[in-house]
């Protein structure tokens, strides 16, 4: 039986990596309670204080196909490589300089919304297509592949 998985990240300011990976993923932030016009609006009938307002935020793939991303503020800072990453599929079906050329437009716009390049590996056949390691505003490592 497959499981529905959800994606929880550490961070520091939860809504605006939040917003990086919705603009990396083409997510949306999850909507708020039925009966409620806004997040903001939920939280505080809620009786959640202004201060932990952003303590979380959730992103879910609209086409309803993609796990949630749930991400957590936390106290501590990145400290080491992370052990798990996303690959972002920015260049599906391409080959060669075409592939390259598509995740070097598409780590500028990144870079456009807080990402930062990391790392650049060349196509090596047979096996190797070629990547880039990128990292999102709170350090943490992804590829666009």
């Amino acid at each position: 039986m497959a499981r529905d998985i959800q994606i929880t990240i550490d961070c520091a300011d939860p809504a605006a990596l939040a917003a990086f990976w919705a603009e990396a993923l083409a997510y949306r932030v999850q909507d708020a309670p039925a009966g409620f016009d806004s997040w903001a609006q939920a939280l505080e009938a809620m009786g959640v204080p202004p201060e932990r307002h952003n303590d979380a935020s959730a992103l879910v793939d609209p086409e309803g196909a993609g796990p949630r991303l749930f991400f957590q503020r936390v106290p501590e800072g990145k400290r080491a490589k992370n052990r798990m990453h996303l690959d972002v599929r920015a260049a599906p079906g391409l080959a060669g300089d075409a592939r390259m050329a598509a995740l070097e437009a598409e780590a500028e716009r990144l870079a456009s919304y807080g990402a930062t390049r990391l790392a650049r590996h060349e196509p090596a056949p047979p096996l190797g297509t070629g990547h880039l390691v990128m990292a999102d505003p709170e350090g943490n490592e992804f590829c666009l592949d």
